[in-house]
């Protein structure tokens, strides 16, 4: 199984995709530093965070695949705002309203993708405040983005070697098929979705975990990847311990799984029985799936087995965080 989930790893779309941040990473540097109110602004986190008062306003936007728009629209549209939302409790943070960009071929494709905007904002009780609608483009696309805030930051710059890494995933829902989107959010109760997700600026409050990252479209491993890399270490991955719903395959659940509520935490030892409580009171399955240190290569291991899938000091993923 190492074998095939490693080779599967370094030839996923996600990643391919997440690679592709690493060229305009490298033309931003080219640039001024950025800077907000004098203070630096570190790029390629789930939000920008800028400071606020005693707090920080975060800022996210995603674009959704255009077959996706295409094929999905009503899902789509709910989709545009739950993983903007995630992006922003992932840091930390509480969502405060959300815009959107809809461009359509007439305004019948557009009512569908509008309709599963407005449908994920009243279950998670973030309205839609304004955006941008074109009606009379070739395709149709689909972009949003969030602004929210916290004063307790979690960020993917902040973990330690010896730091624990844990996945976080709830898994009472079902594929999408034939897509790799794991839908635990668009048949459950309105009320549990937001208590679920209050957790993580819960966590940040309580000062229980170092680093944090919502699974993306790079996949349960590929997230973990990111989030060391933005940290300037490396790790190892045990896949065997990831939380898996009973019936799918390891393989597609670790490279490819894009689910509706999935993070990857990194805590101190002492505090990891205390982060898989929280999350196991609300049903949610957490647990340690690997550990931090100072190598910046990357391996995933299995039933004492390990094996190398990156080295950031060669090659970088996205391009993001410590030098």
């Amino acid at each position: 199984m190492l074998d095939e989930i490693a080779a599967a790893l370094r030839a996923s779309r996600g990643l391919a995709h997440k690679s592709d941040i690493a060229a305009v990473m490298r033309t931003l540097a080219l640039g001024p530093p950025s800077r907000v109110g004098g203070e630096a602004v570190p790029i390629g986190d789930d939000c920008a965070a800028i400071r606020d008062g005693d707090g920080w306003l975060l800022f996210a936007i995603e674009g959704l695949l255009n077959e996706f728009v295409q094929r999905e629209p009503w899902f789509a549209g709910y989709c545009a705002v739950m993983v903007n939302l995630s992006d922003v409790y992932a840091m930390g943070g509480r969502p405060i309203a959300v815009v959107d960009a809809v461009w359509t071929d007439g305004l019948e494709r557009a009512a569908p993708i509008v309709e599963g905007m407005n449908a994920a904002a009243r279950a998670y009780g973030v309205p839609i405040v304004g955006g941008h609608t074109n009606c009379r483009s070739n395709q149709d696309q689909l972009a949003a983005a969030v602004l929210g805030r916290t004063r307790h930051l979690l960020t993917s710059f902040d973990a330690r070697p010896g730091d624990v890494l844990l996945a976080a995933i709830d898994q009472r829902g079902r594929y999408r098929e034939p897509y790799p989107y794991w839908d635990a959010s668009t048949e459950s109760d309105a009320r549990r979705l937001r208590a679920d997700l209050e957790l993580l600026p819960g966590l940040a409050e309580a000062g229980l975990c170092a680093a944090a990252k919502d699974v993306s479209m790079a996949g349960i491993v590929g997230t973990a990847m990111m989030l060391l890399e933005c940290s300037g270490l490396g790790g190892e991955i045990d896949v065997a311990a990831v939380p898996k719903p009973s019936g799918v395959a390891s393989e597609r659940w670790l490279v490819s799984t894009f689910p509706s509520y999935g993070f990857i935490l990194a805590a101190s030892a002492a505090n990891v029985a205390a982060v898989v409580a929280r999350f196991a009171a609300r049903g949610i399955a957490c647990a340690p799936i690997g550990h931090c240190d100072a190598s910046r290569a990357i391996r995933v291991a299995a039933g004492g087995r390990s094996l190398p899938v990156w080295n950031f000091a060669e090659a970088p993923l996205i391009g993001c965080g410590h030098a």
